[in-house]
């Protein structure tokens, strides 16, 4: 794998090309500025979340209304948007068949600690679509890793969990860990309030390294891994062929469960990746997407999985097990689910999503092409990244190696600024199902643009 030697752009042009353009922003967005210096007095860096602040506009972009694969901001630009709330709008924002499950059950109660006349249903779709037999609901892909890790520990009597070197989406304590050089986990130096050291705990391999999952499991001392199949924290990280294999194959030898977290590589196909490729996993953790973007997550797990939940359940003294809240599973997330699953994750919703993800694809590549350039596409399903190097990354080194933030925001801004959104983090695409030749067609004509403005 190469990275170019040189920039093929000047780092000036470059600089000069981002003051133009948060300059546009603020002549195209004066309502939404406004309303950031409405706002600045009561939040915490301005806004109810701060990570809405890493979007590289000189004030947030503040959204009116969001329908199908567009939204449009409170100074009433369109936008077609290939971030997609960075996953939980996948199958289109205000999916019909979600708004109308929303809109009737809100007439019949929000939440109970009581489970839905839908619950039976909703746990045969559940396993029909997923393969897997049983299930828990929690609010987000976050808290159900963060359940799962207990139920780990608590089945196989172990301390130590594996994550891979880019680890995952979520916010897990245990998974925010990096790995230095030497091969030693590090406990990450952004993380606020972190007062244990990670690597008491976690280990850290690199992907794509099975050698390296080996080596980590023969202590008999790890509880679980927990990945996502393609890593999607820094870039797109495809798996290659047989490594997913061989880390099942490696689970089984050692005694260490497998929980693969689907919430971003749903975009494969109906089921998810696991589904689609026949991987076999111990849990199984999906969020964001699965009730059409209402906070929702659920984890499901394998039959022999669920006797030795309940046998460790059963031996615990009475009392709070640290798994689960009162908003779990509640009447209007049970409701969003369950029309999620009956009527949107179809294959023929997934097909549509694949057909124009291939378009983009397609396109992307021609221009990388067209413009000589050292630059790759890598898509899993529905779900792209554009990476500054020439093939894409085999691990988080790689994929890191290969990051420029300077001239990801730069492109960032300026596609924004002609009506196109993508997610903020690096340069992922989510092509949903409604997502047409309008919108991959105006993304590929601002890049286009773009590049003959900043290489000319």
């Amino acid at each position: 794998m190469q990275t170019p030697g040189a920039d093929p752009f000047s780092r000036e042009r470059l600089a000069a090309l981002q003051r133009d353009e948060a300059a546009r922003f603020c002549r195209l967005h004066p309502r939404s500025l406004q309303l950031a210096l409405e706002s600045a007095p009561h939040y915490l860096f301005g806004l109810p979340m701060h990570w809405m602040r890493d979007w590289p506009t000189p004030s947030p972009l503040y959204v009116q209304r969001a329908q199908g694969a567009r939204l449009e901001c409170v100074d009433g630009l369109a936008y077609a948007d290939f971030c997609l709330g960075d996953t939980g709008a996948m199958f289109g924002h205000s999916p019909p068949a979600v708004a109308r499950a929303l809109a009737a059950q809100a007439q019949q109660g929000l939440t109970a600690m009581l489970p839905s006349a839908l619950v039976p249903e909703l746990g045969r779709l559940l396993a029909a679509r997923f393969g897997l037999p049983r299930w828990q609901l929690a609010l987000s892909a976050s808290d159900a890793n963060r359940f799962v890790l207990r139920w780990a520990r608590a089945i196989t009597g172990r301390r130590r969990v594996l994550v891979f070197d880019g680890c995952y989406h979520g916010t897990v304590d245990d998974t925010l860990a990096d790995r230095a050089e030497d091969g030693r986990t590090l406990t990450r130096a952004s993380l606020l309030g972190q007062v244990h050291d990670l690597a008491e705990t976690t280990l850290v391999v690199p992907f794509n390294d099975p050698d390296a999952v080996r080596r980590a499991l023969a202590a008999g001392d790890v509880a679980c891994v927990l990945t996502e199949p393609a890593l999607t924290n820094c870039g797109l990280v495809p798996p290659q062929p047989g490594f997913l294999e061989a880390l099942r194959q490696a689970c089984d030898a050692h005694g260490t469960l497998l929980v693969m977290d689907e919430t971003h590589t749903l975009s494969t196909g109906p089921g998810g990746y696991c589904r689609v490729h026949g991987l076999d996993a111990d849990f199984l953790v999906v969020g964001k997407a699965v009730a059409g973007g209402l906070p929702c997550a659920v984890y499901g797990f394998t039959d022999a999985v669920a006797a030795r939940m309940e046998a460790a359940r059963r031996a615990a003294p009475e009392g709070h097990s640290g798994i689960g809240t009162t908003l779990s599973a509640p009447l209007l997330g049970v409701a969003a689910l369950h029309a999620t699953l009956a009527e949107l994750m179809t294959p023929e919703t997934h097909a549509a999503m694949e057909r124009g993800a291939r378009a983009l694809e397609a396109g992307l590549q021609g221009l990388i092409a067209g413009f000589a350039l050292p630059w790759s596409v890598a898509r899993l399903g529905a779900r792209m990244e554009l990476q500054f190097c020439d093939r894409p990354p085999a691990d988080a080194a790689q994929a890191r190696a290969a990051m420029d933030a300077g001239l990801e925001r730069a492109l960032h801004l300026w596609l924004l600024n002609r009506g196109v959104l993508l997610t903020p983090f690096h340069n992922m695409m989510l092509v949903s199902p409604l997502t047409g030749d309008e919108e991959i067609g105006r993304l590929l004509q601002g890049l286009r643009d773009f590049l003959g403005e900043l290489l000319a």
